[in-house]
């Protein structure tokens, strides 16, 4: 008859779990060894710092480009500002080409009115020297007539201009006078007065009369043939 000694069942359990725990550290200081014979813990290092690397680049490239991209939108911001106010200086310069071209056009009528002066008989210093009248568009009279007083040191005038116009109408004697009468004008040298007149249709204009007047008094008197 042996006799045996029985350890109790938490002592077992115990040194099952030391032997256990002992094992597993040697499996894991295994692994990590032949992770570090392997490489495998270096590679992944080196790709790290490699991919934070090209981030950093990256990083600074795009504040590159964001940089230039904002000097070109200050430039095209420049542009625009510069091509708005060559714009409206350009509009600028047309509006007073326009009115250059208005001024000098009335100049040159007024020289071309002058030069057709010519002499007329006057009843106390007032004379028409120069009556023009022309057809616009087909169905306009344009007419002027300059009136002068030849006077010196001469005290204002008030009068009033009478045209009247003759022609043919479909073939019949046709007369018009202005629209709303007798034209009053004041002057103290002269006076150049102007005018359009409608022509009624199928109508030709043969002549233009003009006279002066002073109340019911006649003071000059001219007509032209067209």
């Amino acid at each position: 008859m042996a006799v045996r000694s029985a350890l109790p069942w938490p002592l077992r359990w115990l040194a099952l779990a030391i032997v256990f725990g002992f094992c597993a550290a040697i499996g894991l200081w295994a692994f990590e060894f032949g992770k570090d014979i392997a490489g495998i813990d270096v590679g992944v290092k080196q790709e790290l710092q490699q991919t934070q690397t090209e981030l950093a680049a990256l990083r600074g490239a795009y504040a590159g480009l964001k940089e230039a991209l904002d000097k070109a939108q200050l430039i095209a911001n420049t542009a625009d500002t510069l091509l708005t106010t060559q714009k409206m200086a350009q509009e600028k310069l047309v509006e007073q080409n326009k009115q250059l071209e208005a001024v000098n056009q009335s100049l040159r009528d007024d020289l071309g009115f002058f030069e057709t002066l010519i002499p007329a008989p006057s009843v106390g210093g007032i004379a028409i020297r120069g009556l023009q009248a022309e057809i616009r568009n087909g169905h306009e009279i344009r007419w002027q007539v300059l009136v002068m007083q030849a006077l010196k040191n001469a005290p204002e005038f008030n009068g009033r201009l009478e045209l009247s116009f003759t022609g043919v109408q479909n073939g019949k004697p046709w007369q018009a006078t202005l629209p709303d009468g007798a034209q009053a004008f004041k002057l103290k040298q002269y006076g150049r007065l102007e005018g359009v007149l409608a022509l009624p249709a199928q109508t030709v204009l043969k002549g233009v009369s003009a006279k002066v007047l002073d109340g019911s008094a006649i003071k000059a008197v001219q007509s032209i043939k067209l």
